[in-house]
Order: C-alpha cells, then sequence, then structure tokens
C-alpha cells in the first residue's frame, strides 16, 4: 500500500467507544440550553451575560441552573473531545500505514473545512458558531503541539491554566476596589443583536462582522479552549475513554472535582443573576473570568463523569436500551445534530423569523431548547436504525479526505478507535 493514501475511513460498529458518543450526545443537551437563551431579543441582557432579568420565579430557578451548571461549561467539554479525536484519527491513520505527513495534512483539511462551516453557519443562522473556533484551534494547536512530548503538553497546558488564575485573582482583588458607577452595558447586546434584526440580509451581516471576533476570542484568546485540546492530546495518548476502567481513579478525582469546582464557580454568578447578590456594574463585569476558569473545569468534570457512567454501563454487559441508542447515535452525528438546533432555533425565534421567542421568557426557553434537542435525539436514532450517518459529517468526510486507494488493513492492526471519534461541535 502506498504511503501517501489515506489508510482507513469511518470506525466500525464494534470499534467506537462508548463514552465519547455518549458524552457529545448528552451534552448537546447543555449546548441547546446555553445557546437559546441569546434568543430572548425582546428583553434586555444583564449586567452578567445573556440572560435577562427574571420576570418570575420560574425564570430564576432556571437561570440559577443554567447559570451554575450549564454556561460555560459545556463547550469547554467538547473542546476536549474534539482534541481527543485528533489523537485518536491520527493514531489509526497512521496505523494502518498513512504517512505522518499525509495525517498531518488530512488533518489540516478537516480543521479547514470547519472554519468554512463555521462561516456558512454564522452568515446563514447563528452568530455564536463555535465550528470555526475548534477548526482555528485544531490548526494552530495541532501545528504546534499533536507530536510534541508528554510534558510540553501538560507544561504549557499548566501555563494556560496559571494566566486564567492570575486574571481570576485580579478581578477578585478588583471587585473588592471596584468603584459603584452607571451600567455601561455588557458588551454582548451589539453581538447578539442580529436576532431582533427584521431583515434577514441585515441579520446575515450582523452575524458576519460578528463572527471572527467570537472565532478568535473563543478560540484562542480565551485559553479555554486550547487548554482542553491539550490536555486532551495527553489524555488520548493513553486512551483514557476508552479504557476508563484502567483509569478510575483519575476519573474519579477528575469528575469529583472539576464539577465541584464549576458549580462552586458559577454560584456567585447565579446568585447575582436572581439578586441574591448585588454587585455594582464594574463587579458584575469582573466576575466574567473567574466563571470562566470554574467552566474548564467543569468541563473535565463531565468528560470524567460521563466516562465513568459508560464504564459502568459496559460492565453490566447488556444490550443497550433505546435511551442510550438514542444517546449515543445523536453523538455520532453531533456536527449534524449541532447544526440542526440552529435550524430548529433561528428560523422560528428570531425577528427576522417567525419571532416566536417574543413570546417566551427564561423558563419557557428552557423548555424549547429541551424540545430542540429531543427532536435531534429522535432524528439521530431513526438514521441509527436505518444505517445512515449524519449528512454535516458526510460532507465534511468527502471534503476532508482526498480520493485514494484504500487498502483493507486488518481488524487487530488497529487501535479501537475511529475517525468518527473526531466530532466537530462545540
Amino acid at each position: 500500500m502506498s504511503r501517501n493514501a489515506v489508510a482507513r475511513g469511518p470506525a466500525g460498529v464494534g470499534e467506537r467507544a462508548l463514552a465519547p458518543d455518549l458524552a457529545r450526545g448528552f451534552m448537546l443537551l447543555f449546548i441547546a440550553l446555553a445557546n437559546t437563551v441569546w434568543y430572548l431579543w425582546t428583553v434586555p441582557m444583564g449586567e452578567l451575560g445573556a440572560h435577562p432579568a427574571p420576570e418570575s420565579t420560574l425564570d430564576s430557578v432556571t437561570q440559577f441552573f443554567t447559570i451554575m451548571v450549564v454556561d460555560g461549561r459545556s463547550y469547554p467539554m467538547f473542546a476536549f473531545l474534539f482534541g481527543y479525536g485528533m489523537v485518536q484519527l491520527a493514531m489509526r491513520q497512521e496505523a494502518a500505514g498513512a504517512s505522518v505527513k499525509d495525517v498531518n495534512a488530512l488533518l489540516r483539511r478537516r480543521n479547514l473545512w470547519l472554519l468554512v462551516f463555521g462561516f456558512f453557519h454564522a452568515l446563514l443562522l447563528w452568530f455564536g458558531d463555535v465550528l470555526g473556533a475548534y477548526g482555528l484551534a485544531g490548526l494552530l494547536l495541532g501545528w504546534l503541539f499533536l507530536r510534541r512530548k508528554d510534558t510540553t503538553l501538560l507544561v504549557w497546558a499548566s501555563v494556560f491554566i496559571g494566566l486564567l488564575a492570575a486574571l481570576t485573582a485580579f478581578s477578585l482583588v478588583g471587585m473588592v476596589l471596584a468603584p459603584d458607577g452607571p451600567s455601561s452595558g455588557t458588551g454582548m447586546d451589539a453581538m447578539a443583536a442580529s436576532a431582533a434584526e427584521t431583515s434577514i440580509l441585515g441579520a446575515a451581516l450582523g452575524r458576519v462582522i460578528v463572527w471572527p471576533v467570537v472565532t478568535i476570542a473563543q478560540g484562542l484568546v480565551a485559553l479555554v479552549v486550547p487548554t482542553m485540546i491539550l490536555l486532551a492530546f495527553w489524555a488520548a495518548r493513553r486512551r483514557v475513554l476508552e479504557e476508563p476502567g484502567a483509569h478510575l481513579p483519575l476519573l474519579r478525582w477528575t469528575a469529583g472535582l472539576g464539577i465541584a469546582i464549576g458549580w462552586l464557580g458559577g454560584l456567585p454568578n447565579a446568585l447575582a443573576q436572581v439578586g441574591v447578590l448585588e454587585p455594582n456594574p464594574t463587579q458584575a463585569s469582573m466576575l466574567a473570568i473567574p466563571h470562566m476558569l470554574a467552566g474548564l473545569f467543569g468541563g473535565l468534570g463531565y468528560v470524567a463523569l460521563i466516562a465513568l457512567i459508560a464504564h459502568a454501563i459496559q460492565r453490566r454487559g447488556r444490550e443497550p436500551g433505546v435511551v442510550l441508542t438514542a444517546i449515543t447515535a445523536t453523538g455520532k452525528r453531533s456536527l449534524s445534530s449541532y447544526l440542526a438546533q440552529s435550524v430548529l432555533c433561528a428560523p422560528i425565534l428570531t425577528a427576522w423569523g417567525l419571532g416566536l421567542a417574543a413570546y417566551l421568557t427564561s423558563w419557557t426557553m428552557f423548555l424549547y431548547a429541551i424540545g430542540v434537542w429531543l427532536i435531534t435525539v429522535v432524528a439521530a436514532y431513526l438514521m441509527e436504525r436505518a444505517g445512515m450517518r449524519g449528512p454535516a459529517e458526510v460532507l465534511l468526510r468527502r471534503l476532508a479526505y482526498r480520493r485514494s486507494t484504500r487498502t483493507p488493513v486488518p481488524v487487530g492492526a488497529v487501535p479501537p478507535e475511529g475517525e468518527d471519534q473526531e466530532r466537530a461541535t462545540p
């Protein structure tokens, strides 16, 4: 076989690990919950972010839960899974005979196409696209770190975490010293203004203008995505998600500490949102960085927890039921499911569409998000039963892979994790 050819196609059913698909499928619910808040275009955003002032007890409960448990916790987790999949794709292709040069080229093409996907996602539907951020981070970190030593990965991840911790410390000190003053706005109203735009073309222009800022800030500047990708590179080399039973102490400690830090770190924002705490506008803006750092740990904790759940399910040795099959099917088609969320939200909720968000508040939007996720789960389950891959995954694969002669590879010659474990989602 020519070593210039891409050696393997998608992973077979028996080659897939449960944990990554289960994690992606479930956490797409959190993505829907976090994103739909931005569609509440008839009410002004609060000082702490996209959530408006609560109008009822149900709004307060919904916002408290979302801020503490969901906001800023799901996209770091997907960044980890994205980085993990990059390593698994590279390992699988090289074990099947592809050259390092060609594997690197494949990864570059996939990440470049993710940038393209992200641009059109923003142009057509959603200003908060994260595909571009992952594609940009994947390009840069894949080039700089994919083949570096484990020590290098951990050192740089520690440096990034240290920088975020230092900024958190400065923010906390600044909160104590911050003078009171009038609100100058959160700076995010303009970013989400496209939802209130009645012109389809005007909304599209607004989203495209914002998209590069979101892509660069979220993919690189905020440091959360790069940190998670570096940690994922390290974990993937040890097959932590494929073989959770061999890493139980690490997973238990990570789940316990990560989720505890994530939730406790989100508590000040949640209390301020519902009026228990009353920071002045300057203090409220300074809560963003501690919340972001806590979200990094929360994302890691969620990954570890779902890996432990997957391990427990696999130990029972039973056939997966309908619910488990449906959620993992959604995880296998996470790119398609993520884009489908925007299709089910933007044209229905925005002012340039049907404008349904004008009649919703925080708690009813919360229910709408759950409904959107359930629709994607049902669709993924039906595609799984029919043996169909996600349409976005198929398109990305066709664009990223060049035509080449494929040579059959013995099952025992490759690691039990495949290309499809790299999912381009938030």
